[in-house]
């Protein structure tokens, strides 16, 4: 996937999404393997809200592979801060 169409579909509806994966797809994106982009690909057809609740550790996605970008996601905050 191109970086222009990366960046947008990366922006999300709520703020806070926003400020999740913004920095990390700057930061931590181009050093993940390439299974792991594929996975970022993938979590970005979730629903805002089920992000929303993976990220703030409220639940767990059921799909281990989005599991694994999830928490690599939760992970890497501090990084990209």
């Amino acid at each position: 996937m191109d970086r222009n169409r990366l960046f947008w579909a990366s922006r999300r509806g709520m703020l806070e999404l926003d400020l999740v994966l913004l920095p990390f797809l700057e930061k931590i994106y181009p050093t993940l393997e390439q299974e792991d982009k594929e996975r970022y690909w993938r979590l970005l057809d979730s629903e805002d809200q089920d992000m929303f609740g993976w990220f703030l550790r409220r639940e767990d996605p059921e799909d281990s592979d989005l599991q694994r970008i999830v928490q690599i996601i939760r992970d890497t905050r501090s990084q990209t801060r």
